[in-house]
């Protein structure tokens, strides 16, 4: 196929024209043209036409980067021909968006790299290529493009910023009482007692019961480890404010390389939330559940998931269309309950919520944090309200969190953990 680009197609065009209308109209000039124009395709043709000898490859570093942290791709080109190369024009396709790289002057066997910064700014997986090789003529109306690398791409996770774990009401020490429905792996052993009718034989501690005379069991306690359940609310609805339809045209903020909407911005900070208290409680080594709208991330967390892991199925995360946050409480109830329960949505649409005095009762603590500008609260107020307006029907006892800013988010969770 003739490499010709949309101006050396309409060239040809017109001298073709030219040149038929030239003779029949008596024209000469017109011949000319026509006639300069299709030497000038020829000659932009045969000059893109002859592939230069050189090989390309692309790193991402680092391949996985949190939201707005700095990236770049590093692109190394070698020569491989017999004679020297100007310089290397390519294009890689970074996020749907074309960017030009260029490296320097190559002799054989010579390398050079040249670098880009890569656009972070987005949640979720960032496509990075395919990057070519473009050889192109001095009017750009013949264009010759080569693949050279393959396709990669860069994860860019949710940022995380620095909460503590909730305490969730229970004795946290060995001498803390017994739970019908507390963990294996939270039970220690206490002391050695008589066995009593019913004690799992298991148990039994044959040693001692040999030194005794009589039949020992190990006495076991929960020490109480701390769950936490984290739901996320996932539905575009809960984070649209009144009007907004979709991220309003030429608003752009001074860390945003395209315009964002306000339903974007509380959900992304939604998504912070959740992998900031989320990723706490791993590092504690505490149970964890991570529940969203559209299902289940995370049913638990002492299969060996580490916080790495975490994040990378957070920054996958994205708006769900259901209608209500119902279904996940109804997941709740299918479930071990207790310990803290965490339930992060937005300042919009709070159908489903209603449902959270369903599991209220079987866990410890809850609290509830609204992300987004505050119902009710003018432009003149003051902002990042720890405890603001509270929906129809929510408990009492259970805080509502209001935080429109990463700072205010960890403000009101500092003051809520020293409750």
């Amino acid at each position: 196929m003739v490499p010709l680009t949309a101006t050396g197609l309409r060239v040809a065009a017109v001298s073709v024209l030219l040149l038929g209308a030239a003779w029949p109209l008596g024209y000469p000039e017109a011949a000319i043209l026509g006639g300069t124009g299709l030497i000038a395709v020829a000659l932009s043709v045969l000059r893109v036409l002859p592939a230069r000898r050189v090989s390309a490859e692309r790193t991402v570093v680092p391949a996985r980067v949190a939201r707005g942290e700095a990236a770049e791709a590093v692109v190394t080109a070698t020569g491989r021909g017999r004679r020297g190369v100007r310089g290397v024009d390519m294009e890689d396709l970074c996020g749907g968006i074309v960017v030009a790289v260029r490296t320097g002057a190559l002799r054989p066997g010579e390398t050079s790299t040249a670098a880009y910064p890569l656009p972070t700014h987005r949640r979720g997986r960032l496509a990075v290529g395919p990057l070519r090789t473009v050889r192109t003529d001095l009017f750009g109306l013949a264009r010759r493009a080569r693949r050279c690398a393959a396709d990669t791409s860069v994860l860019v996770r949710p940022r995380v910023h620095p909460l503590p774990l909730l305490a969730s009401g229970r004795a946290h020490h060995i001498e803390g009482p017994s739970s019908a429905n507390a963990d294996g792996g939270s039970q220690a052993f206490h002391t050695l007692r008589s066995y009593v009718t019913g004690d799992d034989l298991r148990r039994v501690h044959w040693r001692s019961s040999a030194r005794t005379g009589e039949l020992m069991v190990r006495h076991m306690v929960d020490v109480s480890m701390p769950h936490t359940t984290v739901v996320l609310d996932t539905r575009r609805s809960a984070y649209a404010t009144e009007g907004e339809v979709g991220p309003p045209a030429g608003r752009l903020r001074d860390d945003e390389a395209d315009p964002l909407g306000d339903a974007d911005d509380a959900f992304e900070l939604a998504v912070e939330a959740a992998a900031s208290v989320a990723r706490t409680a791993l590092l504690t080594r505490f149970p964890l559940r991570l529940l969203t709208a559209a299902g289940t991330v995370l049913a638990d967390s002492r299969r060996g998931v580490v916080p790495d892991e975490l994040l990378d199925l957070l920054a996958l995360v994205a708006f769900s269309d259901e209608a209500s946050l119902a279904g996940a409480f109804d997941e709740l109830d299918r479930t071990r309950a207790g310990g803290t329960l965490v339930v992060i949505t937005g300042s919009g649409d709070l159908t489903g919520l209603e449902a959270l005095a369903r599991p209220a009762a079987r866990f410890e603590r809850i609290v509830l944090v609204r992300t987004g500008p505050q119902p009710g609260r003018g432009t003149d107020a003051p902002a990042n309200a720890a405890e603001g307006h509270r929906p129809a029907g929510l408990s009492a006892a259970i805080p509502c969190l209001y935080v429109d800013s990463p700072q205010a988010l960890v403000a009101a969770w500092q003051r809520e953990a020293a409750r």
